[in-house]
């Protein structure tokens, strides 16, 4: 992962820290499984040193951002460059104390307490990731305030109070406009610094796609940049909803493309139908044609 950093221009002082960090905070044995190998790379040097700084100072994140900006891959980026184990946790509306620090329960004939992810995370110098934060509700996550701020406790209630790691760190992410979102409580937005992720620049995108489908040609890598922005512009223009703005569901287009169906198919099912409108379906196909032919092969798409 370091290497990948270095190759983007990140500044050396700042990995030369990271490594230094991994030396002298060695993972346990058994945490190491947790230890991110991530699939995809978050490209962007200035986020990445906004991160990477931020968190050698010892501070929470928050990645704010529409969707389709990477939060969730410079997450796991973070942990893996860090070498730490990390927790995925969602939040939603029913999220509460015992699903984040934990609960009683039995074992041995014994009434125990089995540790929740953010326990587990906050004993073991983990990087917990708190995936859509805002989902939540603001009673269940005020448990967390004293965990984020200056104080890095946790008081279990009937057990004791516990001092986090000095690797621990959170790092949460918010969306905007989806349903079931709220406005994030004050008190534990202070309790973050905030990074508000850019859209992925074409530069950028280029990368991605060269570097997860190396034979794809370079007409249609640029075609594909083309049409994930011409949909972005609509979107931004709210003459389509965001629904159909997925950089998951193209890259997923042009696996099946490679693996030979038609790619009015394969994007059509990764992009064109996760809208449920048929309005909307007929706009996003007619920007996808205005790209792509429609009879176009899998041998015009890749070079071998």
């Amino acid at each position: 992962m370091l290497d990948f950093l270095r190759d983007e221009g990140i500044n050396e002082n700042l990995l030369d820290e990271i490594t230094r960090i991994r030396e002298t905070n060695p993972v346990k044995p058994e945490l190491g499984y947790r230890i991110p190998r991530p699939r995809f790379h978050y490209y962007g040097k200035d986020i990445w040193e906004q991160a990477i700084t931020a968190l050698l100072c010892g501070e929470n994140l928050l990645l704010v951002s529409p969707k389709a900006t990477g939060k969730n891959v410079l997450a796991e980026n973070l942990a893996a460059a860090f070498g730490r184990p990390s927790w995925d946790i969602s939040f939603h509306i029913n999220t509460d104390s015992s699903s984040l620090i934990g609960t009683d329960t039995f074992e041995n004939g014994q009434v125990v307490h089995r540790h929740g992810p953010i326990y587990k995370c906050a004993i073991s110098g983990g990087f917990g990731i708190l995936d859509e934060i805002n989902m939540a509700k603001n009673e269940s996550i005020a448990i967390l305030h004293a965990t984020l701020d200056f104080r890095r406790i946790i008081d279990v209630p009937g057990y004791d109070k516990i001092t986090l790691d000095s690797m621990t760190r959170f790092i949460a992410t918010m969306n905007y406009g989806y349903a079931g979102t709220r406005e994030l409580n004050e008190a534990l937005a202070s309790r973050f610094l905030v990074i508000k992720m850019p859209n992925i620049s074409s530069e950028n995108l280029k990368k991605l796609l060269v570097r997860e489908f190396p034979h794809l040609r370079e007409e249609y890598t640029d075609q594909f940049i083309g049409l994930f922005q011409d949909l972005q512009k609509k979107s931004e223009n709210s003459e389509i909803s965001t629904k159909s703005v997925d950089l998951r569901g193209l890259m997923s287009s042009i696996q099946l493309m490679d693996k030979g169906l038609s790619a009015m198919k394969a994007l059509q099912m990764g992009i064109t139908n996760k809208s449920f409108d048929d309005y909307e379906r007929e706009l996003v196909d007619d920007v996808i044609r205005l790209r792509i032919p429609e009879h176009v092969t899998r041998d015009d798409i890749f070079s071998c």
